[in-house]
């Protein structure tokens, strides 16, 4: 409630430093170069896209909505992510054939970690990227259908090899907020390192009957090639 006032109260600024916004436009703009990610531990999943690299004021904005408190920012960066999708995903429909809502997956934080950072940053950003969707024509439903269980740890500083095994049994579905049976299903992340906590989430996804068609995150990691 209280930072939802002060947000309220306070003008924003952007990461930058720029009045009259949590991201300004030359900021979102650093999010709007959708590239495909390539990673050893990504081949038996999903195609992933990032909106940009992991670098500049698209790192710092990142940042600020995860680390630092900066709950203003769900809603550009969500609407980033929102922006890319449709051509990113799907053909368009056929003539009089219903447009089929997007099921969007946020990779889950740790719990613990997510109270001390005043919650899930990566529900919050899917959750204005449904808003964004469907203020654009397109159904979209918030899904969050997986979480992390005790035992796993943070995975900062884990190589890949390292980061597959912190994860491995500790990837859970929700059941009842598991998508549809054939649903296209979007994983939403905020940086992809290694790629293995996608991979991790599309597997267990896809053994419950709701496999990814696409994962999108906001920034990409240490690129390779």
């Amino acid at each position: 409630m209280v930072p939802a006032l002060l947000d309220l109260l306070m003008p924003a600024h952007c990461v930058c430093g720029a009045p009259g916004g949590a991201l300004c436009r030359p900021c979102r703009a650093e999010f709007a170069r959708p590239r495909r990610v390539h990673r050893p531990a990504l081949a038996a999943g999903p195609p992933v896209h990032a909106l940009g690299g992991h670098a500049g004021v698209a790192r710092e904005a990142v940042l600020a909505a995860k680390l630092g408190g900066r709950r203003d920012l769900a809603r550009p960066l969500g609407s980033c992510l929102a922006a890319a999708l449709p051509r990113l995903l799907v053909p368009e429909p056929r003539p009089h054939s219903a447009v089929p809502a997007l099921w969007l997956v946020p990779v889950p934080s740790l719990a613990a970690t997510a109270r001390r950072r005043g919650g899930q940053h990566m529900r919050r950003i899917a959750r204005h990227c449904a808003l964004a969707l469907r203020a654009g024509g397109r159904p979209a439903v918030l899904s969050p259908s997986l979480r992390l269980a005790r035992g796993a740890r943070d995975a900062v500083g884990l190589t890949a090899a390292e980061r597959a095994a912190n994860l491995r049994g500790h990837v859970l579905t929700r059941r009842d907020a598991l998508p549809p049976a054939a649903a296209p299903v979007v994983l939403l992340d905020d940086v992809v390192t290694t790629g293995a906590t996608l991979s991790a989430c599309s597997a267990v996804l896809a053994g419950a009957g709701a496999r990814p068609a696409l994962a999108l995150v906001l920034t990409e990691a240490g690129r390779h090639g």
